[in-house]
């Protein structure tokens, strides 16, 4: 596994891409509106989410053929970065991810009826891979498919499923007999009892499980289009990387509000800046926010899903940026004093982002863990 050398690769293409998107943020997704929005049934604003279909931002790393642009799915770490720094709420995340794994598992029909609406932001889409139990594994999906007549019946259930009820897509990962497979669910496929909404500490986002019991699909539901075992991986692998890079994003965001406060806040006669004890940690969090987007770009350089460097450099940066969030919205929290603890202070806001992030996809122990597996196995004997 070549790890001696780091590339990093920064495209003029990402550059406008991470421009446009700060400018439409800063502007368009204000802490009042994110508060405004968490109070929504759906947790996004539609008219927002249409302006950023408009920007091509849906179709970042999906062919020009199907409306896209044509860029890596490393390319999508610029807009996600801001997005985070930003507290951006909105499917963008899930229809994503679950564009990619459609692109790589389904065949040319079902690509060409989903992936143009989409590319248009006119089809919500999302991904059900946790199984009801929350473990992040690729191969433990919790649903299993059994062929009846010309169709499927799937049994089992699934958990964070982000955006479930308002998606018009759901691709679900689940077992059949010949190996794990991806189907792909209409609204219309769901009924209204299989759903129940998750309360996450993060209030902008909208988690809910899925009953599968009982649902009946037709033979043209399955994706079949190529290997669906590691299409789930890869889009697994998408996943480290897009909340890595949402989660340096958070840690970036909370910083420069922290900044703000101890320059202007004072005590005893002197700005709290001012004192060394605060100094300290907030030059710690500066450098972790820079090796975190580090990190970010090694990994948006080389990723090409869950295969050896991809893998290892995705793990890297959710493990990564996952403590250096959790690091600088604990302490954002703390320099704040009680006022850090209160609804109004925004920076509470980051802190719940972050406590969601760093653990969907597994937390950093969970990804330390496969790491010393893939980097020391070989010096234990280990294949």
């Amino acid at each position: 596994m070549a790890l001696d050398e780091l590339r990093l690769e920064f495209s003029d293409e990402q550059a406008m891409l991470a421009e446009s998107a700060r400018e439409f943020l800063r502007d368009k997704c204000t802490t009042e509106q994110v508060r405004e929005w968490m109070g929504l049934s759906t947790g996004y604003h539609t008219a927002l989410w249409q302006e950023m279909a408009q920007l091509g931002w849906m179709g970042i790393a999906l062919p020009e053929e199907h409306g896209g642009s044509g860029l890596s799915a490393g390319a999508l770490v610029t807009v996600v970065e801001t997005m985070g720094r930003y507290l951006l709420a909105s499917p963008f995340l899930a229809t994503t991810m679950a564009a990619q794994l459609l692109d790589q598992a389904g065949n040319n029909s079902q690509r060409e009826q989903w992936l143009p609406a989409i590319a248009a932001g006119e089809c919500i889409a999302t991904v059900a891979l946790a199984p009801a139990d929350g473990a992040w594994l690729p191969e433990h999906t919790g649903v299993t498919a059994t062929r009846k007549g010309k169709g499927w019946r799937l049994e089992g259930r699934k958990s964070g499923v982000l955006e479930l009820a308002f998606a018009d897509l759901v691709l679900v990962s689940a077992d059949t007999d010949k190996g794990p497979a991806v189907f792909a669910l209409s609204r219309e496929d769901i009924p209204y009892t299989a759903i129940e909404r998750e309360y996450l500490v993060d209030e902008t986002r909208r988690s809910y499980r899925m009953d599968c019991d009982g649902i009946r699909l037709g033979n043209d539901a399955l994706l079949a289009g190529g290997d669906s075992a590691a299409a789930i991986r890869d889009t697994h692998a998408l996943g480290w990387l897009l909340v890595g890079a949402e989660l340096t994003g958070v840690a970036d965001g909370v910083f420069s509000l922290m900044l703000e406060y101890l320059k202007t806040r004072t005590q005893f006669g002197k700005t709290i800046g001012s004192y060394q004890a605060l100094k300290h940690p907030t030059v710690d969090i500066m450098g972790q926010i820079e090796n975190s987007r580090g990190l970010m770009q090694q990994a948006a350089t080389v990723f090409d899903g869950a295969n050896g460097e991809s893998e290892v450099a995705a793990r890297m940066l959710k493990a990564y940026a996952g403590d250096t969030a959790a690091f600088a919205t604990d302490r954002a929290v703390q320099f704040h004093g009680a006022f850090g603890f209160t609804w109004e202070c925004d920076v509470q806001l980051y802190f719940r982002r972050a406590t969601w992030a760093r653990h969907v996809f597994g937390d950093a122990l969970h990804h330390r863990a496969r790491l010393a597996e893939l980097l020391l196995g070989e010096h234990n004997g280990e294949s």
